[in-house]
């Protein structure tokens, strides 16, 4: 029997008869966030749809690189506990980015789950997650092999559990390091060999590293931090030997061997260098700061504050090669003098920021002269740590 007109136009239709991935894709025409909300609140299959289809997971009150003394008497941060990932990760299985930074009990056990769901995982973060050791770091590489950034900030990790991950994970590109104390050039240069497309490395103060894990690593290297490391003179060199380096932070370099080793940065590959911090590096002479000078000619931020041992010839050398230097720190710097900063006056064209105080060699008419002749230089008395931009962990 044909259906009547009548019994056509009784057959209601609404949207919940269109399948999932008609909903998935109006799920993901909603533009913001509340809407996102509402979506998912309409009933339990929009938020099935809603959950499938997040694809980051960050916690509220996750921090990042907050002092270490002060996780024992925070109350702020987040306990979460092998059931609670397994939830997680069961309610939103295409996570391409998830957060755990903060999570100071999260047991090795608990990231066994990402064997099942990590699969399509490209960033995670473990921020100061203190009970993740090598064990947890291997379940990572089995579980999470397209991943590109890994923050292990502050783990109880060494060159082992880093080699899993290298052998693993050949497209890791952003990968921090710092405060990990049990790393050394062996698991670095594991990661430096074994990662062919590493673009950025924080390192900070790991003191068992001397730098020569980088020889020999992938051109697009372009971004080390190396605070406060006990580089040797060939680590330095290692760390540009691959020729991409543009960001390079060494400040508060601890001296091994009893040599700086910092004319190396300008003995060719560092070429494309841009940004170089080398904050508290009191012994660098005049010789590495010409080196530099001559050999990095794309030079546009130079940070040589508390640089004491940068005299006439260094700043002369400054002021006649780094015709690109935009700003310069020179905060607290004991041997620039008004020789110096006349140098830097007569040259450095493009400059527009000048950070200088307490440099107690250089005269108020020094001073008042170099403001005459380069109006278009602002000098600044702050005194500033960190420099650059960087949009990585």
């Amino acid at each position: 029997m044909q259906p009547t007109c009548s019994s056509s136009t009784n057959a209601l239709t609404s949207i919940m008869d269109l399948p999932d991935d008609c909903l998935v894709f109006i799920f993901q025409c909603l533009d913001s966030s509340s809407d996102r909300e509402s979506f998912g609140l309409t009933c339990h299959r929009c938020l099935r749809i809603q959950n499938l289809s997040r694809r980051s997971l960050h916690f509220q009150c996750s921090f990042r690189q907050l002092d270490i003394s002060s996780l024992s008497h925070s109350n702020n941060h987040v306990n979460i506990s092998s059931y609670h990932l397994h939830r997680l990760l069961t309610g939103f299985q295409h996570l391409h980015s998830l957060s755990l930074s903060g999570c100071t009990e999260l047991p090795d056990s608990s990231l066994d789950h990402l064997v099942n769901y990590g699969s399509k995982l490209h960033t995670l973060i473990l921020e100061c997650c203190l009970r993740i050791t090598n064990h947890g770091l291997s379940v990572v590489a089995t579980g999470c092999p397209s991943l590109q950034v890994i923050s292990l900030y502050r783990c109880q990790i060494s060159d082992f559990g880093l080699e899993s991950l290298a052998n693993s994970c050949s497209i890791l590109k952003d990968v921090n390091l710092s405060y990990c104390y049990f790393i050394t050039d062996h698991g670095l240069r594991a990661l430096s060999q074994g990662c062919r497309q590493l673009q950025a490395v924080k390192i900070s103060h790991c003191k068992g590293v001397t730098g020569i894990g980088f020889k020999g690593c992938s051109s697009t290297l372009a971004y080390v931090e190396a605070e406060s490391c006990k580089l040797k003179p060939e680590g330095i060199s290692g760390i540009v030997s691959g020729g991409g380096i543009e960001y390079l932070n060494i400040s508060g370099l601890i001296l091994s061997n009893g040599g700086n080793g910092l004319a190396t940065i300008g003995s060719g590959f560092a070429f494309s260098l841009k940004i170089l911090n080398l904050r508290l590096c009191r012994n660098v002479g005049d010789e590495s700061i010409v080196a530099i000078a001559e050999g990095c000619p794309l030079l546009e931020e130079w940070n040589l504050a508390l640089c004491h041992g940068v005299r006439i010839v260094g700043w002369s050398s400054i002021g006649m090669n780094c015709h690109k230097l935009e700003k310069l720190h020179v905060n607290r710097c004991r041997n620039l003098c008004d020789s110096g900063l006349l140098a830097l006056q007569n040259g450095c064209k493009q400059l527009s920021v000048l950070y200088m105080n307490g440099c107690s060699r250089i005269t108020s008419t020094a001073i008042e002269l170099f403001k005459c002749y380069r109006s278009d230089v602002t000098i600044k008395e702050e005194e500033k740590m960190c420099i650059g931009a960087y949009v990585g962990i």
